[in-house]
């Protein structure tokens, strides 16, 4: 054999090396538990509700203007009235007069309480709400005599595929 053959015979078993060292296939394992990983989970929430309430209303404001107009026309009248010194006081007291007519009559209609009305009014609050939710499944499978236990995402079933390495042992 030259040296060239040599050479290409050691590259081919160089290479093929890591292929006689390992070697894996699928297989299936025979399940023997099934236990779901269960958690809690908060989702708060809000919850509602409408009152109806009552609501004192204030009294509403009183005009000025009667009283304004009613004090400058009973001051007018009383001027005419008296004479002297009397006609200061006759003034002052059509003006006081006047004044009390015009604030009765411009406010005659408006209420001296503001009274109760009922008013609806929404109240809300957070509530916890717990929840269970699965996050995964512990099983438990024989492969071989041998039992497995890994944590899995879904539910396998009856059984379970298996992907096998085989390996030699370096020492």
């Amino acid at each position: 054999m030259n040296l060239q053959a040599k050479l290409i015979a050691s590259a081919l078993c160089l290479s093929a090396l890591p292929f006689a060292q390992a070697a894996d296939f699928e297989d299936f394992g025979r399940v023997v538990r099934v236990t779901p990983q269960v958690e809690q989970v908060n989702r708060p929430r809000q919850e509602c509700r409408t009152e109806v309430v009552q609501v004192q209303q204030p009294a509403p404001e009183r005009s000025v203007g009667g009283a304004i107009i009613g004090g400058l026309v009973g001051g007018l009248a009383g001027n005419q009235v008296g004479g002297g010194s009397g006609r200061s006081v006759a003034t002052a007291a059509g003006a006081i007069a006047g004044a009390l007519v015009g604030d009765r009559v411009d406010n005659a209609n408006t209420p001296t309480s503001g009274g109760v009305q009922q008013q609806a009014v929404k109240q809300c609050r957070t509530v916890d709400h717990w929840e269970s939710r699965t996050s995964g499944y512990e099983v438990t499978y024989d492969y071989r005599g041998r039992n497995y236990t890994s944590v899995m995402s879904y539910d396998p079933g009856e059984r379970v595929q298996l992907r096998v390495v085989v390996e030699p042992i370096q020492r």
